[in-house]
């Protein structure tokens, strides 16, 4: 794409201040105002969890982007769109919002620390709810950059159910890989809940009870570049993104200390 990279949209699980600091929190939060810098367009999306205090954080609904419904399983969940700003980085945050999904207390876990097991339709509807908002937008990206395992099933909605959208036609997903969820197990019927539009069964490469890995490799299939955000990546899933002939940028540490891994980041972007 080289200079042609104008527009980046982020999809993100977790982005501070709203959530706590961690690896894919910081990311969230530094990539996009790092690539804003280096004069690129941004738009940067994450679920509103129910753990997010609304006043603190002075988010507000955008009622010209809310009001429409997403169906999971047959039943119409409602997308409310909530936006607030990061200041100081003068840069906005997008979230999507819906009660049923999102205005538990806890992220990912139960109380108890188990996985909630709606977390599929959870990634389903966000994954659904973030490509509805940017069409809204009518702002087009050219590299879509999915980070955490709730972004997994974008890359598959946007090449086989929203590439004939003008708004997407020309965009590429760049894949962020973690050790978030890697030995988590996703309900029996993900699979089936995931097919929409132009994304039938047979595209869906997921066993009966999917775990984060597969999850991984599923998004994998449909990205066009990966990035290595961790160095405790499953061997299977590094050798899956190896033999699949994708780009690859390669974990690098000390990249993350000083944060000159927003300059690899944005030259991969420009050579994809």
């Amino acid at each position: 794409m080289g200079d042609s990279v104008k527009r980046v949209l982020f999809v993100n699980s977790e982005i501070f201040p709203y959530l706590p600091e961690s690896r894919i929190a910081n990311i969230g939060r530094y990539l996009p105002q790092g690539i804003q810098e280096r004069k690129k367009e941004i738009r940067s999306f994450m679920p509103r969890y129910g753990c997010i205090n609304e006043r603190k954080n002075q988010l507000h609904e955008v009622i010209r982007l809310s009001g429409m419904n997403i169906i999971i399983n047959d039943v119409d969940r409602p997308l409310v769109i909530k936006v607030a700003s990061v200041s100081s980085a003068r840069m906005q945050v997008y979230f999507i919002d819906n009660e049923d999904y999102f205005h538990r207390k806890q992220i990912y876990r139960d109380e108890n620390g188990i996985f909630f097991p709606d977390n599929g339709e959870r990634a389903i509807f966000f994954a659904r709810g973030v490509l509805e908002t940017v069409k809204k937008l009518r702002w087009a990206p050219d590299i879509i950059h999915c980070h955490g395992w709730i972004s997994y099933v974008l890359p598959a909605y946007l090449k086989k159910t929203y590439i004939d959208d003008p708004i997407f036609s020309g965009s590429k997903v760049v894949l962020s890989l973690y050790d978030d969820i890697n030995d988590i197990s996703f309900s029996g019927d993900f699979k089936d809940k995931i097919v929409f539009g132009g994304l039938a069964a047979e595209d869906i490469p997921l066993s009966g009870n999917p775990t984060g890995t597969e999850l991984a490799e599923f998004a994998a299939k449909y990205s066009d570049a990966v990035i290595m955000g961790s160095d405790s990546i499953p061997k299977e899933l590094d050798s899956f993104c190896r033999k699949s002939g994708l780009p690859v940028l390669d974990y690098n540490a000390k990249s993350f200390e000083d944060g000159s891994y927003i300059d690899e980041y944005n030259r991969f972007y420009d050579q994809l």
